[in-house]
């Protein structure tokens, strides 16, 4: 999976994203920013903001920067933001395995289905560490694999993740066991467990 391919799929999911990912995955992301909100961050990045769904729900008085690797994602998020007036929100194009902002820039991190789609996941983490301050909270939900009851339609996708911009075969243990972060609480998400919300100190 390279960013040249993922860019091209999601300019091709742009304007379906909402309708196909939407509904389908937003206990994931409601999970996801109800524990953004107990942690009353001043300062949130969200890593995949894509269209934008999880914005309206996090706190007001927060200071919200999304990035997206996606111009056409992006875009449908300006819109949707455009809607949340007196709000903090800043949305930018970004390659998020090589962020600009300088270290420690924000309270908490939020990365909603993107661990599995970013060509490098590990540089990710690196950047993601680093532009989380010392102790802050990073939250990630993504599906990972080794369900008995979703172990079927891995496998039937497995060949096609350059085609359908994510990988089904993605190992927890591989992805979040082998660093030494501080892991505070994993809970199931989205329907029959399809997605995991990790909650992580940043130590």
């Amino acid at each position: 999976m390279s960013v040249d391919n993922v860019v091209e799929t999601y300019r091709f999911y742009a304007p379906l994203y909402d309708r196909l990912f939407g509904a389908v995955l937003e206990p994931g992301r409601r999970a996801l920013t109800d524990a953004v909100s107990a942690l009353r961050p001043t300062s949130i990045l969200e890593v995949g903001v894509g269209t934008g769904l999880t914005l309206e729900r996090y706190p007001a008085s927060a200071s919200v920067v999304g990035i997206d690797i996606s111009k056409e994602m992006l875009q449908i998020a300006r819109e949707r933001a455009e809607g949340l007036q007196g709000r903090s929100i800043h949305l930018v194009p970004m390659n998020a395995e090589a962020m600009d902002f300088p270290d420690g820039s924000f309270d908490c991190v939020a990365i909603p289905y993107v661990l599995s789609v970013t060509p490098n996941p590990e540089r990710l983490v690196a950047e993601i560490r680093r532009v989380c301050r010392k102790d802050g909270t990073i939250l990630i939900l993504n599906h990972f694999s080794g369900s008995r009851f979703w172990w079927f339609l891995e496998s039937a996708v497995r060949p096609l993740s350059n085609r359908i911009g994510f990988r089904s075969d993605f190992c927890y243990d591989e992805q979040i066991l082998k660093y030494d972060w501080t892991i505070l609480s994993v809970r199931k998400a989205n329907l029959f467990g399809l997605s995991r919300l990790v909650t992580i100190r940043n130590t």
